[in-house]
């Protein structure tokens, strides 16, 4: 086992410095002549309608453009999900994980280009990622959330798109003893294998001593959900692979064609067809402590701790085909687009698959903050904080990875995909039996594998802010805001891979190791019945599940080193160490200077700030590298790639650095008393993926024909840099309501782009189209056989080209295998505009009320799909829209919402796709929600929550619609349940 060494970094020094600094400053200002008393906020209307006006009020008060969402009191947060709440913010739309909003992207670009902070701080990265997944947040705690969609000299860099502040509450804000709790019963339509009915408690208590002097405040929630996730698949689409010779019956080509009568165009194959079924088991536990203390008027100390753990549990059980190509192939049609509607193929295989694993993400983070108003004129503040996010998907305490385990047959005489009708492809596979079923006693042994990848990322932030109160100069200068920060991250990981074991690739044939009894056949009814051509009409309409648990004990009782001539069996990810290992570690130093100055120009009143961050980052990647020997054909699906004993790996060190300037300037004007205008310009950056920065190069463990790839790092990225401008008008008719129009303009430079080159590697031979190879096919042709990859696998043994485990290792007069390997770079610039409308209506006294928002946005950003050439689109920018109404009188709270995004591009590279990075696009959604509440007393209320009550579902495709990718049903879910506050 691996174990994080990650160096302590001067930071951590610097938290007794602040400790000494809270019993200093506490000495000054209890000496200090003035003071300057607190302001206490009293939330006189709560509710949906207190909340939207203090988002309202914070809207019109900011300084740029700034969009935000309110507690509708204490402990009651409009949606449980902070990601499905953000969402009902003007250009905000989500992605979601199992069904719930997990990620943002703000005015088209995604979660990578946006920063999330915790009471301003910067929070790490769920996973080796910098995007954060909010679906791990409880909202209970939370106060606000505040979304700055213009630049900011004052708040930490990263977020291009937007920053996104997550404010907690704290008790000497809101003085006095308060308690909230809650309780509710989840109830999750899709659940198949858990309990139907689930709990979820949240409580939260605040108070304060001594004259207001000290407070303490707590949150807790704990959720659990059980809940099943149905799919289908395909990994990838392949272009202009090879294809056989066939008789004009045997095929339907609907491509254009030339003046010669040939097609034109590019055309593209499926690699695969799966189906799943997978029951989930997710229990989140999120926890804060807040302690504040004020010894005198004009300073405040506070230490918090906040705390996260999500565990998510999956038992999957899948079954699908896997495809080789050239003369396979039996028979196709391709439509005008070029894309595989149908196929018809030989060879290969079809399995039954069940995959287990359970991944838990911890997070913490440890934060002291002083505020210190010196005199009328100064005041400063120190911040510090410690923060953690580990991720672990081998926290079953019994296997310590996640498993897959693939039973199923070669014994198949052709199988058929097609997609000419419905929303589901279909993949039936016709068996040697003389029927389209295999049976449960031809069920073989293929392989299994395990994988443990594990990784962490820390962040260390000390932030000195100091403001300068203008009495001096009567010129229209009210403040001048001043500081820098140093934050030191670092993240990493390494994964471990136990290979392929247990065979593999049902040569020899173990099928006396599974007794029937250990199969259980279902009919597809049911299953993706939300999708034409799902449920009864899928094809296979039937498939198999069985115990992961006991299908590996088997193999590991069975399948012994005598039994297989060659390595045992063994359900262990490090049979061969840790096969990749990668570090990053950025130290940023930033200073910033801010200003705001007010005018009163005739009859209109102009709000200006400006601003200048300067930062400068040293970026350091370490990476594992280990030494690759040869690649086997151990099957006649099956490529793997061999290593050097793991002595000889060694690591590889790279530095990068870089610096940016990040001006801004926003300019407020009051038309009226109700009517704003803004101008927003400034400079916004976002850093390159972690994953992009860790050098050195690696090349896929099981490189099959069609997917020789390696990856390549580049330590030397520099950031995304945006200029940007925001006009808007904003009319603030009565209270609680408004109007808003706004648009938005990015440019941004340095945009990443992934370019694949084509090498050889010297001692890396393959057998593929090497001597043997085709004098196997030529042993085949001569007798009038397809010559299938099965068949020339087989031929080649017969030849005598295998070793003493079946296995065919390459020869030095074989070829050198062509790798295409993928670096990112930084490329061109790309544009992005757009504009944003918002009504928020309430009517009157009524009760009653409505929102609206919509965002539309467009840009040189999008991906060609006529292009098999390498580019650098922008994933995620699409339209988007939010509607709610709501109910609110007399103790009864009503509230329906509606969340519509338009088709947007998820990212380029697909799992199985060919080498031009072809796209993986999401089809539009939307989803409708439901809560309600009814006040029994003024303690007690009991409420009801719907969540996508339309059933809405999940789908992807790649550079057309006809080259499906996934489609994924969960299902609605109902929450009743009861709050007791006082």
């Amino acid at each position: 086992m691996n174990t994080f060494n990650f160096k302590k970094s001067q930071l951590a020094a610097s938290v007794s410095l602040i400790i000494a600094a809270s019993t200093l400053n506490t000495a000054i200002a209890a000496e200090a002549e003035t003071s300057v008393s607190s302001d206490v906020e009293v939330i006189e209307v709560k509710g949906i309608r207190g909340s939207l006006i203090r988002s309202m009020d914070m809207k019109r008060d900011s300084a740029g453009v700034v969009d935000a969402i309110s507690a509708e009191e204490m402990g009651k947060f409009p949606d449980t999900n902070l990601a499905e709440s953000l969402q009902r913010i003007t250009g905000v739309s989500v992605s979601r994980a199992n069904g719930e909003g997990s990620q943002i992207t703000v005015r088209g670009f995604g979660p990578e280009f946006n920063l999330i902070t915790l009471n301003g701080r910067q929070m790490p990265g769920t996973g080796y990622s910098r995007s954060y997944n909010l679906e791990n947040i409880a909202s209970d705690g939370v106060s606000a959330l505040e979304v700055f969609k213009t630049a900011r000299a004052d708040i930490p860099s990263g977020g291009l798109g937007a920053t996104v502040n997550i404010s907690t509450a704290r008790p000497l804000q809101k003085p006095g003893e308060h308690f909230t709790a809650s309780a509710k019963a989840l109830y999750d339509t899709s659940n198949e294998a858990g309990d139907d009915v689930t709990p979820e408690v949240s409580a939260m208590y605040s108070n304060t001593f001594k004259d207001e002097t000290f407070g303490i405040g707590f949150s807790f929630s704990h959720q659990r959900r059980d809940f099943q996730k149905q799919s289908a698949n395909i990994q990838g689409w392949q272009a202009n692979v090879d294809l056989p010779t066939l008789d004009q019956s045997d095929f339907i080509d609907n491509r254009s064609v030339d003046a010669d009568g040939n097609p034109t165009g590019n055309y593209y194959l499926p690699k695969d067809m799966n189906y799943s079924i997978e029951d989930l088991q997710r229990e989140r536990t999120n926890g804060q402590v807040t302690l504040q203390y004020a010894p005198t008027d004009n300073f405040v100390a506070t230490v918090d701790y906040t705390a996260s753990e999500a565990t998510t549990g999956s038992q999957t059980i899948g079954w699908g085909i896997w495809n080789d190509f050239g003369s396979n192939i039996n028979g196709y049609e391709l439509d005008e687009n070029g894309t595989a509607v149908y196929m018809d193929l030989s060879g290969n295989d079809a399995s039954f698959t069940s995959s287990k694993s359970t991944t838990e993400v911890k997070a913490r983070s440890l934060g002291v903050n002083l505020e210190w108003q010196i005199n009328d004129t100064w005041q400063v503040e120190l911040d510090y904080h410690d923060s953690k996010n580990e991720t672990d998907n081998g926290a079953d305490s019994g296997l310590g990875s996640a498993g897959q385990v693939i039973l199923g047959s070669d014994q198949l005489v052709n199988k058929v995909y097609d997609f000419r009708t419905g929303e589901i492809p279909s993949a039936e596979v016709f068996w040697q039996n003389g029927t389209n079923e295999l049976t449960k006693g031809e069920i073989d042994s293929n392989f299994s594998q395990f994988i443990h990848s594990p990784g962490e990322s820390n962040i260390e932030q000390l932030q000195l802010h100091t403001t300068w109160y203008n009495e001096s100069f009567d010129i229209g200068l009210v403040e001048v805001k001043f500081g820098a920060s140093r934050t030191e991250q670092d993240t990493g990981g390494y994964t471990a891979w136990s290979g392929l074991v247990g065979g593999p690739g049902f040569n020899p044939s173990y099928t006396e190791i599974f007794p029937d009894a250990m199969f259980t056949r279902n009919d597809t009814s049911g299953l993706l019945d939300q999708f034409s051509g799902g449920g009864s009409d899928l094809q296979p309409n039937y498939y198999y599940t069985f115990d992961f648990d006991e299908a590996v004990a088997r193999q590991i009782a069975y399948l012994t080193s005598d039994v297989t001539g060659g390595d045992a069996y063994a359900a262990n990810a490090y049979l061969d160490g840790i096969d990749s290992e990668s570090y990053v570690e950025e130290i940023t130093n930033s200073f910033y200077v801010q200003s705001r100055w007010e005018f009163e120009l005739g009859d209109y009143f102009l709000k200006v700030n400006t601003g200048l961050r300067y930062e400068q980052t040293d970026v350091t990647s370490t990476v594992r590298q280990r030494v690759e020997q040869q690649v086997n054909w151990i099957s006649a699906s099956e490529w793997i790639m061999q290593y050097a004993d793991g002595g000889d790996d060694n690591f590889l060190e790279q530095e990068g650095d870089y610096d940016v300037l990040l001006p801004s300037i926003d300019l407020s004007l009051d038309l009226t008393d109700d009517i704003v205008a803004r101008v927003s310009w400034g400079k916004t950056m976002s850093r390159a993926p972690l994953g992009n920065l860790a050098g050195g190069r690696s090349l896929t463990g099981s490189p099959k024909p069609g997917s020789r790839t390696g990856s390549q790092g580049n330590t030397n990225l520099l950031p995304f840099k945006s200029t940007n401008l925001d006009l808007s008008l904003e009319y603030y008719y009565a209270e609680g309501s408004y109007a808003s129009i706004g648009y938005f303009k990015k440019d941004v430079d340095n945009f990443i782009q992934t370019n694949i080159t084509q090498t050889t590697i010297d001692g890396l031979h393959d057998i593929l189209n090497g001597p043997r190879y085709l004098q196997a096919v030529s042993d085949l042709e001569s007798r009038g056989e397809q010559a299938t990859t099965d068949a020339i696998f087989a031929q080649m043994i017969a030849n005598g080209d295998a070793n003493s485990s079946g296995i065919i290792e390459p020869n030095s007069d074989d070829p050198l295998i062509t790798w295409n390997i993928s670096q990112p770079q930084n490329s061109d610039s790309k544009s992005v505009d757009g504009f944003e409308v918002a009504v928020q209506h309430l009517i009157g006294e009524t009760g009653f009320g409505v929102g609206v928002n919509a965002t539309f946005v467009d840009g040189d950003v999008e991906f060609d799909t006529e292009s098999l050439s390498q580019q650098s689109p922008l994933s995620g920018l699409s339209d988007s829209a939010n509607f709610q109404a709501f109910y609110e009188k007399d103790g009864l709270s009503v509230k329906i919402t509606y969340a519509w995004r338009d088709s947007y591009l998820i990212g380029v590279g697909q799992a199985q796709g060919s080498a031009d990075a072809p796209p993986q696009y999401a089809k539009t959604y939307g989803q409708w929600d439901m809560s309600v509440n009814y006040d029994v007393n003024e303690n007690v209320t009991v409420f009801f929550e719907g969540v996508n009550l339309n059933n809405e579902t999940e789908q992807g495709y790649g550079r057309y619609e006809e080259q499906f990718l996934f489609a994924n049903q969960y299902g609605p879910r109902y929450a009743i349940g009861a709050r007791y506050s006082f």
